[in-house]
């Protein structure tokens, strides 16, 4: 078998279909399906079958994707092997982050990195739904994801996850509130508030849900943003609280963010890499430096 085609098989899957596919491969549709042909044929068995428009392995391209990981991972430890006689390790390695984890750990990661030197990081801001970070391993190295902390992290199994930290949601209240005085809230206390909230399938939603759960009422959400600076600037002026990350926002002058109890307010952030990627020497280095930094700002 082909192992350009086993990676196009692996494309298909994580990233839901032929066309999206291509784009991450830098491949025409025609050629992915080309190739998907030829892997049918070696295979001797269906590897996809049609679902309305669209396209999804069967049970037993399932299992054919679930090997060419372990080709994967087998080829770049061999790459790696070798590598290791070469010296230091150097290259480029390309790091997405979503917003408010890009401006809390980009920064320090770059400087990190740029210290041991031979190692370039191209950082990018993804900001996704929950559910669409794992296909992103397929376009960056090292992805910097994030998803309610006590949930099942369902990242799926061809990730690799680091974890990094913890964040505690706390409530952002205008500084000149009552509330703001406040060692911490619980949910009745802010039952009935106007909330300005993220967008629907992004992790600090639920735990807003979890609060309306503990009250036995649904939040009164005003407005959807998920620009945490956006969302401090209008917190500020009164038009609502919101529940915002203690680490990564709450430079605003206008704003006090206060602890929630009563609920399990937090957000986990993790790194996620293919399992062949993190084979690589330059990808352990920036990840080594990642959880360094992460583990600096959990001690504060």
């Amino acid at each position: 078998m082909d192992v350009r085609a086993l990676e196009t098989l692996r494309a298909v899957r994580s990233q839901g279909g032929v066309t999206a596919a291509a784009a991450v491969l830098h491949l025409t549709p025609s050629a992915v399906s080309q190739q998907l042909a030829v892997l049918t044929r070696d295979a001797g068995v269906p590897l996809t079958e049609r679902v309305g428009r669209g396209l999804r392995l069967t049970p037993a391209g399932d299992a054919l994707a679930d090997a060419a990981v372990d080709v994967a991972v087998a080829l770049e430890r061999a790459r790696t092997a070798c590598a290791a006689f070469a010296g230091a390790p150097t290259g480029t390695v390309r790091v997405s982050a979503f917003q408010s984890a890009a401006w809390m750990l980009l920064p320090g990661l770059l400087t990190r990195v740029a210290a041991r030197g031979g190692i370039t990081v191209e950082c990018a801001d993804e900001d996704v739904a929950q559910h669409a970070f794992p296909a992103l391993t397929d376009r960056h190295d090292v992805v910097v994801a994030h998803r309610p902390a006590e949930a099942d992290p369902g990242w799926g199994p061809d990730v690799h996850v680091v974890p990094l930290l913890r964040e505690p949601l706390d409530v952002a209240v205008p500084a000149g509130s009552p509330l703001a005085a406040r060692a911490a809230l619980e949910p009745a206390d802010v039952a009935g508030a106007d909330w300005i909230a993220v967008r629907e399938g992004f992790p600090v939603a639920r735990v807003l849900t979890d609060v309306g759960v503990a009250t036995g009422t649904a939040p009164r959400v005003v407005q959807r943003i998920n620009d945490f600076h956006v969302v401090e600037a209008l917190v500020a002026a009164g038009h609502g609280l919101s529940l915002l990350p203690r680490y990564s926002s709450g430079g605003h002058p206008g704003v006090a963010l206060v602890p929630l109890a009563g609920v399990r307010a937090g957000r986990q952030v993790d790194a996620l890499v293919r399992p062949d990627t993190a084979e690589r020497r330059v990808v352990a280095v920036v990840l080594e430096e990642l959880v360094a930094l992460a583990a600096e700002l959990r001690r504060g």
